[in-house]
């Protein structure tokens, strides 16, 4: 039971982050694993919020021990049987007549956080798979809740490495969304680059008469035949006459690097 240490806490759920093949996500979830005055025996507390605000809930027991026993909820499954795997896994087999119908599996991930997958039958004889995520609301408990339960006590390598674990992933997703707002910022600096590289190659190849000065707006038309012209002339002045060119295509200025960009 010297494993149960890392699972004995109350967790918080976050629904955001779970998926569910089988019935509804919910609302809000609080999951509680502790220790009774049976020796190697853990009460596992369950709630749900649903998101129309009905509260539902569970409660069972059983000794871990890997060997299937009794369950108390007939009508869910007729035997249960738990085992800690490691350190950080913990399993739960629920049979009904012979037959397993639900599989969960605890495991404690390096950011603290307690993943529970639930694979199971439903009512109509079809598989399904559920991942919910938690993370620990209350400090976990350093000794047994019993006389008779065995003592479990924290090693201070065990803190030591789980602060350290936390403190190593709240810096790398910090750098991590550092790295992805420059990543954006380049990609959007990159495609007004692109942008303005297509508009200066149109614009050069363009009729131009007269030599552009850097900064000034001009405007750029397309014409009948479908070759463009640079304009100081916009659109409203070119008077009720026919015009030179099929269409304004963009209101434009010289930059300093002799590109052009579009004037919205």
């Amino acid at each position: 039971m010297t494993a149960a240490y890392n699972f004995l806490a109350s967790w918080q759920l976050f629904p955001e982050k779970g998926t569910y093949e089988q019935g509804e996500r919910p609302k809000s979830g609080y999951f509680q694993i502790s220790t009774t005055d049976v020796s190697n025996e853990l009460l596992i507390n369950t709630s749900w919020v649903t998101l129309e605000n009905v509260a539902v809930g569970t409660q069972y027991k059983f000794i871990v021990d890997g060997q299937l026993q009794d369950f108390t909820q007939q009508d869910w499954a007729t035997h249960v049987k738990g085992n800690f795997l490691s350190g950080i896994i913990f399993e739960i087999i629920f049979e009904k007549n012979g037959t397993q119908v639900l599989e969960v599996v605890h495991e404690i991930q390096p950011n603290g956080y307690l993943k529970i997958t639930q694979k199971g039958i439903n009512k109509e004889g079809a598989t399904f798979t559920n991942v919910e995520w938690y993370h620990k609301q209350m400090s976990v408990l350093p000794y047994s809740t019993s006389v008779s339960g065995a003592v479990i006590k924290p090693t201070e390598a065990g803190i030591i490495r789980h602060k350290a674990l936390t403190a190593m992933e709240e810096q790398t997703n910090m750098q991590l969304d550092q790295i992805r707002k420059q990543i954006e910022l380049l990609a959007m600096q990159a495609q007004e680059i692109q942008s303005r590289k297509q508009l200066s190659m149109i614009i050069y190849s363009a009729k131009l008469n007269f030599q552009p000065v850097i900064g000034q707006v001009y405007h750029l038309y397309e014409k009948e035949d479908g070759s463009y012209m640079i304009s100081m002339v916009s659109p409203k002045e070119w008077g009720r006459g026919k015009k030179p060119f099929k269409s304004h295509y963009a209101k434009v200025q010289l930059l300093a690097d002799h590109t052009w960009k579009e004037i919205l």
